[in-house]
């Protein structure tokens, strides 16, 4: 059976700390891919100045293009409306039924699980597999399979905030997505 690892989010931009994830998870459950999920309207991230949909898509796309274990999964951009992991992962699991899925994510989400749509349902259709961030304890009555992984406190706002006020952003986005950044105008570049 196939192990592909979702890990989703609004990409609001896309960062370094992304592919760390991505990467500590497909090395250590040996999973044969990791697709990065961009969603059409988060239900509880919603920010004025966001990057438009099909902009947060394209700087994934440049994200993920050097690395040959990570795609682009477009299911959520493509339904467009909020999205809910629960509705999102049963139509990919009746996509495709010979894939075990690992959803991907962060401490800080591990804390909220409880509060996800129809979350005694989506368990059984994900393994979850959590990675600590700094400043959440990453504990849930459910079954999140834990990964070491370097914990980076770096997050979209950060990148956001920096864009707009100038600051560096060396080390912290792939080049190719900041040159998608500036060349767009995005966040107040």
């Amino acid at each position: 059976m196939k192990k592909v690892g979702i890990l989703g989010g609004t990409f609001n931009p896309p960062h370094i700390g992304h592919l760390i994830m991505a990467n500590e998870a497909l090395c250590a459950l040996n999973l044969d891919e990791v697709r990065f999920m961009p969603n059409a309207i988060a239900p509880h991230k919603q920010l004025a100045g966001d990057a438009k949909t099909n902009e947060r898509l394209r700087m994934v796309e440049i994200m993920v293009e050097p690395y040959s274990n990570f795609k682009v999964e477009r299911i959520e951009v493509e339904r467009e409306g909020v999205s809910y992991t629960y509705e999102t992962m049963l139509l990919l699991s009746e996509r495709e039924p010979n894939v075990q899925f690992y959803f991907i994510i962060g401490g800080d989400m591990i804390d909220s699980l409880h509060t996800w749509y129809k979350i005694d349902e989506l368990i059984n259709l994900v393994q979850f597999v959590g990675l600590r961030r700094p400043g959440s304890n990453s504990n849930s009555r459910y079954d999140v399979l834990m990964v070491d992984a370097p914990e980076i406190d770096l997050s979209s706002t950060l990148i956001r905030q920096r864009l707009s006020t100038g600051g560096t952003l060396q080390f912290l986005l792939p080049e190719g997505v900041e040159a998608f950044i500036r060349k767009e105008g995005l966040y107040g570049t």
